[in-house]
């Protein structure tokens, strides 16, 4: 049985589990054919800087390039660990997530985007670590260390289920809601928020701590530093900016001056709240593998920019493939982009500093349609598509090198 119905038979037992499931949002899938290599040649050459690219006649699709991607690594699942996902703790949260199916708790809502594996969010960033492992292989390392079959070290799958559980720890407590005196004067209502804090809370320590196990368990404490740091960034994103009342974010006001306003106030939000825990990742795996500084940053390059390239694909998303009557994310590069051009659409978004549900969501997507912010993130999107791609060129044509380049194409342009 796999994971996703593992958790869904828990939470079906019964309880409807038609409002957690049923995803409002429309899923769009591009049929396309998957470009692939056989050749298993992991080596690293320095001096192989030009962009080699694969010759792709149509883009991957992002299911079949995520399959492909799993066979090359030996990983058969995209976000967590069966041992993680099957042990006692997270069984009984899910049993108890059982009993807010129905309430407007926030973490039903992360709960379903980590069963749903689908393209509109990323679980699969342990999936990319192992793949930009296998695709700069190893140096100097003991044979008993070596998973042979899937060409990495178990220290490198290790820390792949590191990074997603820190990942997920940090989804499920941005899930926490903030309770103020009266804000929920209904007791069953504010019963249910009180429940879901606690099970968010647990919850995502549990990951959290278990990573920090994990990690501690590889004895290297120059990847400890640096995986330390990453926590770090992921809580000060949660801290910059204009917020409202529940701590959801709001653009800044530019100064003066806008030129640039919209992509330095974007990439800083999301280095921190996916950059560096990517970037960061990627450079620790190489490290573990006997790399050397220079390959180690470039690691980390390819993590950042792979990272900022999918969160501007999401951005999109929210203004090319969904209803405008929906709320999304007010620092969306298409907003932010907006902003830069015209900051009078900061008198409707400025409506939220209380709520952001105070915002008229189907009017700022009307303003933001009309204007350049859609076409300048397409351009954000590919720039540092291109970047992740230009870091590949100093790996050795290899399968992961190829899967790596899919993943990457089947973004797609929109």
């Amino acid at each position: 049985m796999s994971k996703y119905k593992f958790v869904l038979n828990l939470l079906r037992n019964d309880y409807p589990i038609k409002d957690l499931y049923h995803n409002k949002y429309s899923v769009f899938m591009v049929e396309r054919n998957i470009h692939s290599s056989r050749k298993r040649n992991i080596c690293v050459h320095k001096s192989c800087m030009f962009a080699a690219k694969p010759i792709i006649s149509q883009k991957p699709d992002w299911n079949k390039a995520v399959s492909e991607a799993e066979k090359i690594v030996g990983y058969p699942t995209s976000f967590l660990s069966l041992r993680w996902l099957l042990s006692d703790e997270i069984a009984n949260v899910a049993l108890h997530l059982r009993k807010l199916v129905g309430s407007n708790h926030p973490l039903l809502k992360t709960a379903k985007s980590l069963i749903y594996n689908g393209r509109n969010n990323m679980q699969a960033w342990g999936l990319i670590v192992l793949l930009i492992s296998k695709a700069a292989g190893h140096l100097n390392v003991d044979d008993m260390e070596e998973d042979k079959a899937a060409g990495v070290l178990h220290s490198q799958r290790a820390l792949a289920e590191v990074t997603e559980m820190i990942r997920t720890s940090h989804l499920i407590h941005k899930g926490l809601v903030n309770i103020t005196p009266g804000i929920y004067p209904e007791t069953t209502e504010l019963h249910d928020m009180t429940f879901g804090n606690k099970i968010a809370l647990l919850s995502g320590d549990y990951l959290l701590s278990n990573s920090c196990t994990e990690l501690a368990n590889l004895r290297n404490q120059d990847l400890v530093e640096l995986m330390s740091t990453v926590v770090k960034d992921l809580t000060e994103a949660e801290f910059i900016g204009r917020r409202d009342n529940q701590n959801n974010p709001l653009p800044c006001i530019p100064p003066p001056n806008r030129k640039g306003y919209a992509v330095k106030e974007w990439t800083l939000r999301n280095v921190l709240s996916a950059g560096t825990l990517l970037g960061k990742s990627c450079k620790g795996t190489l490290k573990l593998a006997g790399h050397n500084d220079d390959i180690q940053e470039q690691g980390y390059e390819f993590g950042k920019h792979l990272a900022l390239a999918w969160q501007a694909y999401l951005d999109l998303g929210l203004f090319i493939n969904k209803e405008s009557a929906m709320s999304f994310n007010l620092c969306s590069a298409p907003i932010m982009f907006h902003i830069e051009h015209d900051p009078s659409i900061l008198t409707e978004i400025d409506k939220g500093l209380e709520s952001v549900d105070n915002v008229d969501y189907a009017k700022v997507y009307n303003i933001v349609s009309q204007g350049p912010g859609i076409e300048l993130t397409k351009q954000l999107q590919k720039k540092h598509s291109q970047k992740a791609t230009e870091v590949l060129s100093i790996f050795q044509e290899s399968d992961a090198r190829t899967a790596l380049y899919n993943i990457i194409a089947a973004m797609g342009d929109f």
